[in-house]
């Protein structure tokens, strides 16, 4: 059975686009049949990315392992309702093109509220949200006390979340998988950077999702996205490629692939 792999947050700039090249690319790798969707319908940044590597595979005459990819348009009906109607059966025709042969689909969801967005989360067997290591984006998650930094309510995006899981225990489904990504972690012990762990380990028991390193600044990773490659593709014998930087970065990207517990998904870390 297809599984799909959504990766949804609902602030821009939190690394969605790279996390799920970085996931295709593993799946890939591994011998996995890949659907992708880029649901960011204005910025496309996964679609980008997967543009940016074609490029660089005809330019340098040689094959690099892709995703099959399919574009979905917004509707341009005039009634909301007419529209919303229009692209939930885009999502569902998408879905059911991908599955027939595809192993996984990762979707890579937009930093809003829409109803493709909303579909993908319901659809999820795996949900990724990948977070700036801050204070301000783990709002986007439950608010918090500003006296005492303790946890007020979940946010509007974890409920949506919460009323996805439970829409899913209602029709029979295995429980979907949510996993928070600490993207952009300081490399130093910061009364910040326990706050947000603090936090992040109350609420994964009180809402059910697990945490999961992810990816730390580093400059490699927006270096890639303009050859279209990640740190998977890179020759671990190319002394001019695999810097410590980049050697770090790699072995960030295998630890992510191992905590995302895929089956199948571990050949290519």
């Amino acid at each position: 059975m297809t599984r799909i792999i959504v990766m949804g947050n609902e602030k821009g700039g939190s690394g969605k686009s790279t996390t799920a090249m970085h996931v295709i690319t593993a799946l890939v790798r591994s011998g996995n049949a890949v659907g992708a969707l880029d649901f960011d319908l204005r910025q496309k940044s996964l679609f980008r990315y997967l543009d940016n590597r074609e490029d660089y595979m005809k330019r340098h005459g040689f094959a690099l392992p892709m995703p099959r990819r399919l574009e979905i348009q917004a509707s341009e009906l005039d009634s909301r309702l007419d529209a919303e109607v229009e692209d939930q059966e885009n999502f569902i025709n998408a879905i059911g093109t991908l599955s027939r042969d595809c192993d996984y689909i990762v979707i890579d969801c937009p930093g809003s509220h829409t109803v493709l967005s909303r579909a993908a989360h319901a659809a999820a067997d795996v949900l990724i949200t990948p977070m700036n290591d801050s204070l301000v984006d783990f709002d986007m998650l439950a608010r918090l006390d500003p006296v005492d930094g303790h946890i007020l309510g979940p946010s509007l995006y974890s409920e949506m979340v919460w009323k996805s899981r439970q829409n899913r225990a209602a029709t029979g489904r295995p429980q979907m998988d949510w996993i928070v990504l600490r993207n952009r972690m300081s490399t130093f012990d910061a009364k910040n950077k326990r706050r947000v762990g603090a936090a992040l380990d109350e609420l994964s028991q009180r809402i059910g999702f697990r945490i999961a390193p992810g990816f730390s600044e580093r400059v490699i990773f927006r270096e890639l996205f303009l050859s279209g490659l990640t740190l998977l593709d890179l020759r671990a014998d190319d002394p001019q490629t695999m810097t410590m930087s980049n050697i770090a970065a790699r072995q960030e990207v295998r630890d992510l692939i191992r905590a995302l517990q895929l089956p199948a998904a571990y050949a290519a870390a």
